[in-house]
Parts: C-alpha cells; structure tokens; sequence
C-alpha cells in the first residue's frame, strides 16, 4: 500500500462531479487500498477519491470505535458509487476537511442519513448512520459531487482556523503556505440545498 498526495485545494478536480465505477478490478482494488492508507496516514475519518486525483465515484470512512476492555479499533466502510437516500434531522457540527487543512468551520449536517453504495466487490448494499458515520457519509458524498464543507456554512464567522489562533488574541504567522479565512472563504460556492425528514 501507498500514501498518495493529497490535490491541492485549489485543485480542479474537487469542484467536479466524480465518475460512477463500472469496473471492480486490481487497480480499483489498489486505489482502495491506497485511499485507506492515506487517510489514516493524514489521521483521518474518510477521504473521496477526487481529493487524491482520482475521477472516480470512490469514498472510504473509518470511524473511531473505543469498547471497554479492548484496544481502539476502527469500522472501515467502502462506498463505491454512494448516494443517500434518506436524510433525517439537523445538528449543529465542528467539521474540518484534508482537502482545506488548518481550518475548522461549523455547520448544519443531519442527525440520520441512509446511503446506498455498492462494496469492493460491487455488491449494493445500505447504509443507516447516525451521528460521526453520519456526518462522514454527507462530507464525502459532497466531495464526490463537488461540494465542500463550506459551501454549507452560511457565514465566513463560523470557518476558523485554530493553526493561526495565537495566545491572547494575537494572530502569529501563518506557515507556509497556509491561507488565511478570507482566502478560504473566497473559495465558497453556495451548495444545493439538503432535504431533510423531521
């Protein structure tokens, strides 16, 4: 398995509708692989394909699950061609994204989601989430219909960035390359709406 680099924000490929798999073969099974590594590598709870350069209709989650009495373990999900059927109820969420790091924004996600996707295999199957799975299955499913997170935060007051918060209200200097909220908010585009059940 490899680490693959993670498209630049401004990269073209995350504003684009990603492509439906048609084909379940080695290099599927490759990329897969790859995207899972590169997640936990980046230390994170999903990763679409669009954000390694992929065109594909691929996403894969990892949510962290803590039982007493045993080590950290992780549920691994694989959602090829992932569409939700079924949202239900609104909360509030402090979500951030590989794709634009260093930033953290709140927004409305759903309480429940239903998705259907097919395995690695290509078998379709459903999804019922609630909670993180939730909310990782409407951030990935975004991201391979060429939304970001904030695209769905209504005002540049809820994106922030705790890698330029300094102590005390002073703003130190930003690493290399680290745009600042402005800049990042100029890369909004108002997604479409999300239809919820009560």
């Amino acid at each position: 398995m490899a680490v693959l680099p993670l498209v630049d924000r401004r990269d073209p490929v995350l504003r684009e509708k990603a492509r439906r798999v048609s084909s379940f073969g080695p290099s599927l099974q490759r990329l897969i692989d790859n995207m899972f590594e590169t997640m936990r590598h980046e230390h994170g709870v999903g990763l679409a394909a669009n954000q390694v350069g992929s065109h594909l209709r691929i996403a894969v989650i990892g949510i962290p699950r803590q039982e007493e009495g045993e080590e950290d373990t992780t549920d691994t999900y694989v959602l090829i061609n992932p569409e939700i059927v079924r949202r239900s109820g609104e909360r509030e969420v402090d979500e951030g994204c590989l794709s634009i790091p260093g930033f953290r924004g709140k927004l409305q996600r759903s309480v429940k989601v239903v998705a259907k996707a097919q395995d690695r295999a290509g078998r379709e199957y459903r999804l019922h989430a609630e909670g993180l799975l939730a909310q990782a299955l409407e951030h990935e499913t975004d991201h391979l219909n060429g939304t970001l997170y904030i695209d769905r935060m209504e005002a540049v007051e809820a994106l922030r960035s705790p890698v330029l918060a300094g102590p005390e209200g002073q703003t130190p200097a930003a690493p290399h390359g680290t745009p600042d909220t402005e800049t990042v908010w100029r890369m909004r585009r108002p997604a479409p709406p999300v239809i919820r059940r009560r």
